[in-house]
């Protein structure tokens, strides 16, 4: 029996042991880590026959070496073990290149992107499933890519369920079975990071949507270049290409790099890089499909809820996913009017005496977090903080000064956020360190400022405190909830459970 080991227990490394396990692999599990809850899933996965070793790493010494390795998505593709295994010509690959491979007879659509690419997903995804189609989102969003494979393949397991009701219970289930009941599949709807692309070499999707490209991960990719063409491999290999035609470095490749590629603009028909694609004239998505095509309005920009010019930009490469699929205007309609935006990206948690509590904890970065400033009312109240990250923040200090009344810091970046801040000359920064101290001080301070918005917007990664932006922005929601329930009370009893 041939032997693969997979790097990682997370929801896809369980996915991509499981999957192999059923085509007839001797499967191995190693993570790093030891904790109560991966306990708990070595002895489910052991009652599999999958071997999982726990606080050790994959180590290729002696004769037992395994033909095929799986990296999880968070793991670096450039470490020592990995490098040797390639040396050693033991096939490695990701657990998006498993998923894959075994899910490439049906179409997919890839969107990458520095920043946009969830909400895109999203929205793709939500137009997808009011045409009927069985599309779930995967890979960076919803299910990890092996799960939806594990249903494919497991095709005979259950009965269909028909319509738009069958495929929301993709969407509304965190386990598997569910996606198990789903017997057919018309597309794979995959958010695709860099890590992904980066470990998968053979994928190639019907349509490639890149959203935006700033720098970011620089840590791990090392030059804006590797970076870029990482993202690019996805759009080359792509069938049909969807390019944010407003997005400064994207713009500036055009068509020189990408000749035949489908552009978008929020701004008209005049800002469009090629003679086809999809912009925004009097209120109405237009799509030109061809150089000699008419322009024929799609839907209404107003049906959507989300505010923000980037939110536009995210339909537009949405609506032109839609209909390079072939969906019709009826429900990309009914699609966009029900959409209720993407949590934890501009998530309106609660109003408390006249202040919009708003949760932008996917703002991991200066770009994405400028952008979630720019979006809501002035003058704010902003928390940001967490573990920082590289980048150019000129931007986004450059909206603190325009649109925030203060700043809360919190994390490991407070210190350096607030050397950045007196640098440019803003004073009106609080270090308060924790989630739990910076809601009730946020909500004095927008009472002192007469602010109508208080937002999360980190600029910063989670994992000095949170063990990811998902639980950042929950806490946050727990918080706000909290005070606006109990106001005066809940400060008292947050000040007192932080001493």
């Amino acid at each position: 029996m041939s032997k693969a080991h997979v790097i990682g227990l997370g929801k896809s490394g369980v996915a991509a042991a499981r999957l192999l396990k059923r085509e007839g692999w001797e499967v191995e599990l190693s993570d790093g880590n030891t904790s109560e809850t991966l306990l708990e899933q070595q002895q489910e996965l052991a009652a599999e026959q999958i071997t999982v070793k726990l606080g050790q790493s994959l180590e290729l010494n002696g004769d037992n070496l395994p033909q095929l390795i799986v990296v999880s998505p968070g793991v670096p593709w450039d470490i020592p073990i990995l490098i040797k295994a390639r040396q050693l010509g033991i096939e490695t690959i990701g657990e998006m290149e498993l998923a894959w491979r075994n899910l490439q007879s049906l179409p997919w659509v890839g969107i990458t992107g520095t920043n946009g690419k969830t909400t895109t997903t999203a929205l793709i995804a939500a137009i997808f499933k009011a045409a009927e189609l069985d599309a779930p989102a995967c890979g960076n969003i919803g299910y990890a890519a092996c799960e939806v494979a594990l249903s494919w393949r497991g095709k005979g397991a259950g009965s269909r369920e028909q319509g738009a009701g069958g495929v929301r219970e993709i969407f509304d289930n965190s386990c598997t079975d569910a996606i198990n009941r789903v017997s057919s599949l018309d597309w794979v709807i995959a958010e695709l990071s860099s890590y992904q692309i980066e470990s998968s070499s053979s994928l190639a999707p019907r349509i490639g949507v890149w959203t935006t490209f700033t720098p970011d991960h620089l840590s791990r990719h090392k030059t804006l270049e590797n970076y870029y063409n990482i993202k690019a491999k996805l759009l080359h290999q792509s069938e049909l290409q969807v390019f944010n035609g407003d997005d400064a470095y994207l713009r500036q490749q055009g068509l020189s790099a990408w000749p035949n590629a489908y552009w978008t603009s929020v701004k008209g028909k005049d800002f469009l890089i090629s003679e086809k694609g999809f912009y925004i004239e009097d209120d109405w998505v237009v799509e030109k499909l061809t150089a000699t095509s008419t322009p024929e309005p799609i839907v209404k920009v107003s049906t959507l809820r989300m505010v923000g010019e980037h939110n536009q930009q995210n339909l537009l490469m949405a609506v032109a996913t839609a209909r390079l699929a072939g969906i019709n205007r009826d429900a990309i309609a009914l699609a966009i009017s029900e959409f209720p935006g993407v949590a934890h990206r501009l998530e309106h948690i609660c109003t408390w005496e006249g202040i919009d509590f708003i949760n932008d904890s996917k703002a991991t970065n200066y770009d994405a977090a400028e952008v979630g400033l720019a979006s809501v009312k002035s003058p704010a109240i902003l928390i940001a903080g967490g573990e920082a990250k590289a980048g150019d923040d000129t931007g986004w200090l450059a909206q603190i000064q325009t649109k925030a009344a203060a700043v809360l810091l919190i994390g490991s970046a407070a210190p350096a956020f607030a050397q950045r801040l007196q640098e440019i000359g803003y004073y009106s920064y609080h270090i308060v360190e924790t989630m739990e101290k910076a809601i009730p001080k946020s909500a004095e301070l927008a009472k002192e400022y007469e602010a109508p918005v208080v937002l999360l917007s980190p600029a910063c990664a989670s994992f000095d405190q949170y063990p990811n932006f998902e639980v950042r922005g929950d806490r946050f929601r727990e918080l706000c909830l909290a005070w606006a329930a109990g106001g005066k009370l809940q400060h008292n009893l947050i000040l007192s459970s932080s001493l």
